[in-house]
């Protein structure tokens, strides 16, 4: 963004957010990205599935599908002080604290800081009653190159 205090528009961040979920990686996992307030990401999965499963044999979700959602919920904060500049997650810390149970799940993520090319976020991942069951923390390098896009990072 030209102005440093100007924010994304609710419209900018939803047409980043529905072409980022058309992408062909989000599609096959079963995501949608969202940004419902404008200062933090939603990653949900509304329908688990089978190969969503894991948890040593269990009806647990795969520690893999959880730390998927914390990286595209974590690398998308950006977004939400400039959707048009390229980023990249270059660190994740995952805690899983219980089982991960449920039809659908969401992972939410805030910025906790971000300086000139660096941004330190966290997020918590919630089963479909509402309790924690995992929390991140990451790191996102910011870029001033524009997505080749223009407005989103989606390119399959």
């Amino acid at each position: 963004m030209s102005d440093a205090d100007a924010r994304p528009t609710q419209e900018q961040l939803d047409r980043y957010a529905e072409q980022f979920s058309q992408s062909q990686t989000m599609r096959l996992l079963g995501l949608r990205l969202s940004f419902p307030r404008g200062d933090k990401v939603v990653v949900t999965l509304p329908e688990v599935r089978a190969e969503h499963l894991g948890g040593l044999g269990t009806h647990a979700i795969n520690g893999g599908i959880i730390s998927a959602m914390f990286d595209y919920a974590i690398g998308c904060t950006p977004a939400l002080v400039d959707p048009t500049r390229r980023c990249a997650t270059v660190q994740l810390s995952v805690s899983f604290e219980r089982p991960l149970r449920g039809t659908a799940i969401r992972a939410e993520a805030t910025i906790d800081s971000f300086g000139t090319s660096t941004l330190f976020a966290s997020a918590r991942m919630y089963d479909d009653k509402g309790q924690v069951c995992a929390r991140c923390q990451g790191v996102v390098k910011v870029s001033q190159m524009k997505w080749a896009s223009g407005e989103s990072p989606a390119v399959n």
